[in-house]
């Protein structure tokens, strides 16, 4: 698996950029990467040094929607969310942007 493949996207919410004012920057991954892949992909995107991965797969949530008078229900979108954790001092910018310290 390519290193873009292994990396879908950062997880932009409170918890994860409360987080990344430390070194823990929070990816969700593809569900089939392994820790190693998805060191090996931090490391060749964004240049820093990989200390930790812990990894969490995440169950859809099930959601009912009532409109026009029928109820039916559905199911969010099971997924892979990883945990990295960078030598103290390094930081992730993502598009010269750093997202993660606003």
């Amino acid at each position: 698996m390519d290193a873009r493949d292994v990396i879908i996207s950062p997880r932009i919410t409170e918890k994860s950029m409360a987080n990344a004012l430390g070194t823990q920057y929070t990816f969700v991954v593809h569900p089939d990467a392994t820790k190693t892949q998805i060191r090996h992909a931090i490391e060749e995107i964004f240049s820093v040094s990989v200390v930790a991965v812990n990894t969490v797969n995440v169950r859809g949530k099930k959601r009912n929607f009532a409109r026009r008078g029928t109820r039916t229900s559905g199911k969010q979108s099971d997924f892979k969310k990883a945990i990295v954790t960078l030598k103290p001092g390094e930081k992730i910018e993502l598009g010269g942007v750093n997202y993660f310290e606003q």
